[in-house]
This record gives structure tokens, sequence and C-alpha cells, in this order.
């Protein structure tokens, strides 16, 4: 059972807020030009390379999560939210619409209570500061207490880079000693809660009184059909499967490959540093992966696939980048059909697309649903095929999903480290969440010519007729 918030911690918290809407007044009257430039500056303060590589090695070795040698290159990410904010309007008029007569404008949201997961402390605190400050907001971040130090560091980083501009340190500040009551209590207190991280977190944003945004669990599953480069799928896979090693919720967890395809498909995985896992190597993995509930056992989250295999009493090749698990089985109670949160990829066979849509249909019923999924496919039939069918917010086209999910520079989405995963996924959006929903807009109308269309053109066929 949670512990009650102490009265410091609620002092804390209303300290923070208070000083939070003091830094916000001070900056009430500045221009586009002005935030404009307060988010060049944080860019440049946290993705130069030798800032964010820092960094990302300080995550690594606080939490023992992730790929130390692969994180920094995560600081693309700032780079491409800058561009974004940088792109959009945020203070005054942002949109004028003359036929329908309306002018919208843009105001802060307010203080953000800002949640950071334990994998993502470097990258999480500047993608949520470039957006927020751009609206005029002031941020709280919570950090995860697995890595409280590399979060605390980075806002103080972006601190210090406020007072030089001339603007108010304290539009970030970030809890030194993080607590689910502390955390609890800004979230109640806070104009919004942006919720990156597990389920629990995201529940409690959701059922802090306040408005919040809020993620939901991965569980991507890919599609591999007949009409697939299969060298590019397989490069793709394993640049999304190391990614941060599998902790991101958009690493590649299910694979379906047309049987026409399939063998062909496996040895370009194998090529890939694949590891093709025997039945006997697969049931010893399941128990180093899951405890006996399917509860998902932490040192085995985001390691090399060495590491995995050891903890699992087996040995790999050295060569060994990621581990592949045939199944043919999908529910709750089949464990690798669920996401892993490891480079550990579940491929299954079909033979028509049908039961691959099928097979599609039934993965996000034991889990993921709403986040993402994949096509390696030239066929615009199937893709259209899936796209209508699969109950998920993005659905990437050839493309790694680890990287391309929340926006890459090949791609429109907007760029960002959060994602909605919509009404399947218990979030209240399924967009990347990016610059528009970090602001109030105020939507002014004007009168224009009537626009009713007449009776007839709008019932048709029923038009005058009979009714019960």
């Amino acid at each position: 059972m949670a512990r009650e918030i102490t009265a410091d911690e609620k002092q804390l918290a209303a300290d923070m807020l208070a000083r939070g809407r003091r830094a916000m007044e001070r900056i009430a009257h500045y221009t586009q030009e002005d935030v404009d430039r307060v988010a060049r500056a944080i860019g440049w303060a946290t993705a130069n390379e030798k800032t964010f590589t820092r960094l990302a090695h300080m995550g690594v070795d606080e939490s023992g999560l992730g790929d130390r040698e692969g994180r920094p290159a995560k600081r693309f990410k700032i780079i491409g939210v800058l561009r974004d904010a940088l792109r959009g309007k945020s203070v005054g008029v942002i949109e004028e619409l003359p036929e329908k007569g309306i002018v919208k404008y843009a105001k802060p949201a307010g203080v953000i209570a800002s949640l950071i997961p334990t994998t993502n402390p470097a990258l999480t605190p500047p993608v949520t500061a470039i957006y927020a400050l751009k609206c005029k907001n002031a941020v709280i971040f919570s950090p995860h207490p697995r890595a409280k130090k590399t979060t605390n560091e980075m806002v103080s980083i972006m601190r210090r880079q406020l007072e030089k501009i001339g603007a108010p340190a304290d539009l970030l500040q970030c809890v030194e000693s993080p607590s689910i009551p502390l955390t609890n209590e800004l979230m109640s207190i806070c104009d919004l809660t942006m919720a990156t991280g597990g389920a629990p977190m995201v529940r409690a944003a959701y059922s802090s009184g306040k408005p919040a945004y809020g993620v939901g669990a991965g569980n991507s599953t890919i599609v591999i059909d007949e009409t697939a480069d299969i060298e590019q799928a397989a490069q793709n896979t394993r640049t999304s499967k190391l990614s941060d090693f599998g902790s991101g919720c958009s690493a590649d967890g299910n694979m379906l490959i047309d049987a026409k395809i399939y063998d062909a498909m496996l040895e370009a995985l194998r090529a890939e540093g694949g590891y093709l896992c025997s039945e006997e190597e697969k049931r010893k993995l399941k128990g180093a992966l899951w405890d006996d509930e399917g509860a998902r056992k932490i040192d085995t989250v985001a390691v090399p696939a060495a590491r995995i295999a050891e903890a699992a009493g087996f040995a790999v090749p050295e060569s060994t980048r990621f581990l592949i698990v045939r199944q043919d089985k999908i529910g709750k109670e089949h464990f690798f059909s669920k996401e892993k949160l490891s480079v550990t990829l579940a491929v299954y066979k079909y033979e028509t697309f049908d039961q691959a849509l099928e097979m599609v249909r039934q993965i996000y019923e034991v889990g993921g649903k709403g986040h993402s999924c994949g096509i390696y496919s030239h066929s615009d039939e199937n893709i259209d095929r899936l796209a209508r069918v699969a109950p998920v917010s993005r659905m990437m086209v050839r493309q790694p999903q680890s990287k391309a999910n929340a926006g890459s520079f090949t791609n429109g989405m907007p760029m960002t480290s959060s994602l909605g995963c919509g009404i399947w996924g218990g979030n209240i959006t399924n967009e990347n969440i990016s610059l528009k929903h970090y602001m109030n807009v105020t939507w002014v109308s004007r009168p224009i010519p009537e626009d009713r269309p007449s009776d007839e053109e709008l019932f048709g066929e029923f038009y005058n007729t009979e009714t019960m």
C-alpha cells in the first residue's frame, strides 16, 4: 500500500507550482520570435553532440538499462522536435479560416507536470521543454527514481541556458528526490500532465483529476508479404530491434512472414545477427523473460542478447545481436506474443494475407492495441487492407519501427518522445504528442453567409418518405 504524502513533500509541490507560475508571468509578453529563440537555445544546449552523449551515457550507467553505445544517436529526436516546433505558430493568431469566419489564438496550457521514463532521462526532458516553452508554459519534471540524477542534470543544463539568455530558470524545474506520493500531488495541482512511461504511471495521471496526455503499451507487429524486399526488411528489423536493446515501446516484437518467403526471411535475419533459438532454448528463454504469471523480469529488460541467453542458461555465438523464436500460438498464456522489451523477436508463418490480418487482430488482443504496426510490402492493396483493420494509431511502411514511429527525417510523422494510443490504448489522443498538445486555443468566430443546405439535399432519398 502506497504511503501518504508528507507535509514537506506537499509544501515542495506547492512551492514549485508557485515558482512555475511566477516564471510564466515573466514571459507572458514574449513574442513568437522570443519563444522561438528560447526553443533554439534549449535545443542547442541539449542536442549538441558532446552534451547529449555525456547525458545519454549517464542515463544508461545510472539505470542499468539500454545501449550505452547506441543511445547518443537519439539526439536526432531533439533536432527533429526543434524543426517541427519552429515551423509551428504558438503565440497570438495561429490559424485563419476566412471561409468559415474563424481565427484561432494560442494561449499557454499552464504549469505542466512531466513524468520521465527510466529509459529516456536525457531525451524526454528537452523534447518536452522545447514544445512547452514554445507555448510559454512552465514544466516541473518528475524523474523515475532509477534515473533521477540524469534527469536532474539535464534539467540543470536547460536552467543554466535559460538564465544565459535572460529567461527565468524556474520555467523548468526538477524534483530531486522523487516519490509516488509527490508525483501524484504534482499531477493533481499542475494544469496538465505529460505521462511518458509504464501503465501504472499513465493510470495515475488519468486519475489525478487534471488533464493528462498518456501513452499506451507497445507490441509492434510487422507483416512481411511476398512482395517485400527481404534484405531491406531484415536490415530495418535489426536496426529497430537493437535500438536501445529493444527497450522502446516501438521495437519490433512480432513478425508475420508469408510462407513463400519464410525461410529466406529467416536466413536474412540470421545474416543481420539474429540467433534462431531451438525449442529447448526457447523454453529456457521464456523463464528468463517472464515469471510464471507472465510479469516481465526486470533483469533481462534492455540488455544485450548474450546477457539474456546467459540468464536463460544457454550460450549464443559472439556475433549474435538479437534472438529469434519460432511461434505459432497467440494468446495471453503464450508469452512470446506479448511485448518483450528486449532484443527478442517472435516470428510467425502465414499462408494467406487473410490469415495474416487475423493474426494481427489476435496479437493486439493480447497487448499493444492502439500503438503501432508495420508492413514490408510493395502491394498497395495489402498495405491498404492492413491499414483498414489494424487496431493501431500508426503504421509504418517499409521503415524501422523504433526509428520511424515517433517521427524521422524521412517520414512525415510529428517528432516526439510520447506516442498517444487513442481509445484503443486508453489514451485521449492517438497522435504523436507535439506542439499543438501544449497549448490552449481560443476560436474567434465572425458571421459568414448562411451555410444551410436544403432539406432535400440533407435527407436525400429519405426526404418526404413515410416515417414511423
